[in-house]
């Protein structure tokens, strides 16, 4: 089995694609928690955690599904996870039960990280260094359609329909995605020699290296922070301040196009600085804006513009530190790249799921616990990459295991 050389451009595009499976399964049903809760006789903070039960799953996947894909290959991998994911949505299209909806959810979270985890290794079996990161940038900047449409579309569906056709719409998506997957992807994964890999060995080989660990802790406290905003967000905007339900897509839209803008400037920067310089500065930014938040709330009661422009700041700067970060890991692994991105996107799920899950437990109806969180993550992400990367990298992000 060798490898297909597809042009990169289309490649890009199918990979964005597969990955909008995660913003479009968290967000596209934002705007109907009020409704579900409703119809199933239960709380909004029942509703709220399935946010972060997806989350985990969806963690969960991704741990199991990058050595699944270092093992068996790309597209054994992504057709195995899109499988469940769509049981997963057709079981949440039927739940008729708060509990039901959960392990729903969890089912579908599974299957699209499993899935979801080949995207990067994809492009990097493809590229390395500043390409890849540049590379992932580009993904990025498609992806970011996917959350700024998603509480549209959730909105609309419920114009016309109720909240089980938000599901259905994710369940045909999931299957035109695969067809169109199946016809075109190439297998880019090169024919390994020698024995099967160990997962739980090549796991502890990313865990060993320090400015893994690096990375790794980066996108994870920054996560946190940004799901912290994303299960807040409804109860925020429509219950703490008054905003209609057709105004908060808006409210939310605005933070991906400043994520949208911030990674197209991260692929100009890329010709200048290192992934690791971006990053970090990214995370200075983060800070300043998670402070600002803070202290707006404990010295008085922000007004909605402060939070709508420090949190669009916060959530910008996702642009730099989830490419970088990814970037920087798997040059490290570049004969495991599956697991290596696994490992960095299930730590930053499963930490998004505990600030989402923390966040709905501890709701006062006050952004004051969603901040607190976001404040959190900033500082420890900030805090770790400064302790775990070195000071400078090799010019160009040459890096090697």
């Amino acid at each position: 089995m060798t490898p297909n050389t597809t042009p990169v451009a289309g490649l890009i595009l199918m990979l964005a694609g597969l990955t909008a499976l995660a913003p479009l399964s968290t967000d596209a049903y934002l705007p109907a928690i009020p409704a579900i809760a409703d119809d199933l006789g239960v709380s909004i903070h029942d509703i709220e955690l399935t946010v972060g039960l997806f989350l985990g799953g969806f963690a969960l996947g991704q741990l199991f599904g990058g050595p699944y894909s270092d093992r068996f290959g790309r597209r054994t991998a992504i057709f195995t996870g899109l499988s469940i994911f769509l049981l997963g949505a057709v079981w949440a299209m039927l739940a008729e039960s708060a509990h039901a909806l959960w392990l729903a959810r969890i089912l579908q979270g599974f299957g699209g990280g499993v899935s979801v985890v080949n995207s990067m290794a994809i492009i990097r079996d493809r590229h390395s260094g500043r390409e890849s990161a540049q590379a992932m940038s580009r993904m990025a900047s498609i992806i970011m359609a996917a959350p700024l449409l998603a509480p549209v579309i959730g909105a609309l569906i419920l114009k016309v329909s109720d909240w089980r056709s938000i599901f259905l719409f994710l369940s045909v998506y999931g299957l035109v995605l695969a067809l169109a997957l199946f016809l075109r992807l190439p297998e880019t994964l090169a024919p390994r020699e020698g024995p099967l890999p160990n997962p739980l060995r090549n796991y502890l080989n990313v865990l060993r290296n320090r400015s893994a660990r690096g990375y790794i802790c980066s996108v994870a406290a920054s996560y946190a922070g940004m799901f912290a905003f994303i299960t807040a967000s409804p109860g925020i905007y429509i219950g703490y301040y008054g905003i209609s339900p057709s105004l908060y897509p808006v409210l939310f839209g605005a933070n991906i196009i400043t994520l949208l803008l911030c990674n197209r400037i991260n692929i100009r920067l890329l010709h200048r600085f290192t992934p690791q310089q971006l990053l970090q500065g990214a995370q200075k930014v983060q800070l300043l804006a998670a402070t600002a938040l803070l202290l707006g709330y404990l010295l008085t009661p922000a007004p909605v513009w402060m939070l709508l422009v420090l949190v669009m700041l916060f959530i910008g700067m996702q642009g730099f530190v989830m490419s970088n970060a990814m970037a920087g890991t798997s040059e490290f692994f570049p004969k495991t790249a599956a697991t290596a991105t696994a490992l960095i996107g299930a730590c930053g799920f499963a930490t998004g799921a505990v600030g989402g899950v923390l966040t709905g437990l501890l709701g006062d109806g006050t952004p004051l616990p969603m901040v607190c969180i976001m404040f959190t993550g900033a500082i420890s992400g900030f805090l770790l990459s400064r302790w775990l990367l070195p000071r400078q990298q090799p010019s160009g992000c040459a890096l090697s295991r």
